[in-house]
């Protein structure tokens, strides 16, 4: 089940929102750091991550699932938000260079058909870019924030995932160390936790971050065995035999 678009907003105008959309902002960045001439599709809640592709890429769309609500965006400019069927984008084929996953595949109830009308709408070059909560991370594990809603997943979870839907990894990322606290102190020290708990504790960072091309080639089915039809015989009654007539 989707989290509420507006709970999202909220969350995102917090304290603890901000520093946690500069923290992932930042790792997403240094995965794609060069998006000039793209055309970019932000799907699930992803527009506090949008902004900063706009300058370069060609088009920067965002999609939200019909189950989560949808929310005007940029508030400073003409909107590029839709509300749509996450199974039936309204998108032709190899359309979109880069898909960003965002509150999205911990929320999914079908993630194959998900997962497969994203590699529908991609080029032959394109990346998806899946954000998800970590499962052995501490946001996962405490429900006042949105990471705390959903499937977390394990690296090799998402992998695995991406994998079984015609995907292929290619690079990974974490972010996210700094715990879900209110704490003043704390969120001060955010990019040092940052830095630490990334080059020390990676394994219980806040999100899993997971880049994956799409699969050209067609998976080799195993042939289904061919079933033997037996018949089924049913015995027909034997017509009764005539009385032998009498004299």
């Amino acid at each position: 089940m989707y989290h509420d678009a507006v709970d999202l907003r909220d969350f995102y105008e917090t304290q603890l929102g901000e520093i946690a959309r500069r923290m992932l902002r930042r790792a997403i960045r240094s995965i794609w750091s060069d998006l000039r001439g793209q055309r970019v599709l932000g799907l699930g809640y992803a527009t506090p991550y949008l902004r900063q592709f706009q300058p370069q890429a060609e088009r920067v769309l965002a999609f939200m699932p019909a189950s989560q609500g949808v929310l005007h965006w940029p508030p400073d400019g003409p909107g590029v938000t839709a509300l749509v069927d996450e199974m039936e984008l309204p998108l032709p084929d190899v359309s979109i260079d880069r898909v960003l996953l965002v509150h999205g595949i911990e929320n999914a109830v079908y993630h194959r058909e998900l997962l497969r009308e994203i590699w529908r709408v991609l080029t032959g070059d394109g990346r998806l870019l899946v954000v998800a909560p970590n499962r052995r991370g501490i946001w996962a594990r405490l429900d006042r924030t949105p990471l705390g809603w959903g499937r977390p997943y394990s690296q090799a979870q998402l992998s695995r995932l991406l994998r079984d839907n015609l995907f292929t990894p290619t690079r990974s990322a974490r972010a996210l160390y700094l715990p879900p606290t209110r704490s003043r102190a704390l969120l001060r020290s955010a990019p040092a936790l940052e830095r630490m708990g990334n080059r020390f504790f990676p394994t219980f960072s806040g999100v899993v971050m997971l880049e994956a091309g799409k699969q050209l080639y067609a998976p080799t089915l195993q042939a289904a065995r061919p079933r033997l039809r037996r018949a089924l015989v049913v015995p027909f009654p034997r017509p009764a035999r005539p009385l032998a007539g009498r004299g």
